[in-house]
């Protein structure tokens, strides 16, 4: 009977096996889309003056206001629990938007971010208030700049343009974006969605040269 036993579970379990990562291939969930079309970054220049995008990219965008240094724990967290892991995708960057005036600050920040990974794809890009409040206002998401242009909150914008989130989140519903300043959401909410997103990515991409091959 034994086995028959170990026979029957040394048959079975591959097939289960393959069953559910052909079930995980077929029914892949992609992160879903909660507004269609981000403003682009038109008038922002980054630190040497270069103007920066949206379209083509894969985004994390934020928003630390006038005074980079309160609010430079931000930065670090998200260089260690996000940025550190996948700044080497390709098209994939870090754009924070700041006031004008405030260069100097996001010098001084950007060197101690290189002490935790090369910032190739870290941009600090600066614009107007009005432009700042643009671009925020454009998400149509459910939160707001705090009186300093700053936010602690960070979003996930794709190639189109597109803010993507989560639409059931056990805690919070919709969620548009995630608090930089907390350190569980990061590392565990934000990270698992940046990589469904650049796992989406790519999928599309193997795809692609699969056809391209056809």
């Amino acid at each position: 009977m034994k086995k028959y036993l170990v026979l029957g579970i040394l048959f079975i379990l591959p097939i289960t096996a393959y069953i559910f990562f052909a079930m995980s291939t077929n029914y892949f969930r992609p992160l879903p889309v909660l507004t269609p079309v981000v403003a682009e970054l038109d008038g922002f220049k980054d630190l040497e003056g270069k103007p920066v995008q949206l379209q083509d990219r894969i985004t994390i965008l934020g928003f630390f206001g006038n005074d980079l240094e309160e609010h430079r724990a931000y930065a670090y967290n998200l260089a260690q629990k996000i940025y550190s892991k996948n700044h080497e995708f390709k098209e994939f960057q870090f754009v924070i938007l700041l006031p004008e005036g405030t260069e100097t600050q996001a010098k001084n920040i950007e060197q101690k971010l290189k002490q935790i990974a090369p910032t190739d794809a870290w941009f600090f890009a600066f614009g107007s208030d009005e432009n700042i409040n643009r671009v925020f206002q454009s998400l149509n998401s459910n939160l707001a700049l705090d009186s300093d242009l700053s936010s602690p909150y960070v979003f996930i914008i794709d190639k189109k343009r597109s803010l993507r989130g989560r639409k059931d989140d056990e805690d919070l519903g919709v969620m548009y974006g995630f608090d930089s300043s907390n350190i569980a959401e990061i590392n565990n909410k934000m990270s698992d969605d940046v990589k469904v997103l650049l796992a989406e990515y790519r999928r599309a991409l193997k795809q692609y040269k699969s056809d391209r091959e056809i």
